[in-house]
């Protein structure tokens, strides 16, 4: 039984391909923060602090290329962090509703 996840999945937006932002985003992590997995291989559905082994720093620097990339700003002092960082897919449904780019 999985853990009830309180990012919604529900289509995030009218005809977005959800799979091509995870994997965008997924090279965005590799690029960002240097890492030896290929994009193709981080699953996403994975945790990013448990499976991926990413910190807190890890994350700050995503941010900021994701509010780069994206046009839009995620705070460090956003109580929703721990859900929307939950993995690769849950930052990929945040990033689709509030993309301006």
């Amino acid at each position: 039984m999985s853990e009830p996840n309180p990012v919604s999945l529900a289509s995030p937006a009218v005809g977005l391909d959800l799979p091509a932002l995870e994997h965008e985003l997924a090279e965005l992590f590799v690029t960002a923060l240097n890492l030896e997995t290929p994009s193709v291989e981080i699953d996403p559905a994975a945790s990013l602090f448990d499976d991926l082994g990413l910190d807190s720093i890890d994350i700050l620097e995503v941010a900021l290329e994701v509010s780069h990339r994206y046009g839009f700003q995620l705070r460090s002092d956003d109580e929703k962090n721990h859900q929307i960082f939950r993995s690769l897919r849950t930052l990929a449904v945040h990033v689709a509703q509030h993309r301006t780019k």
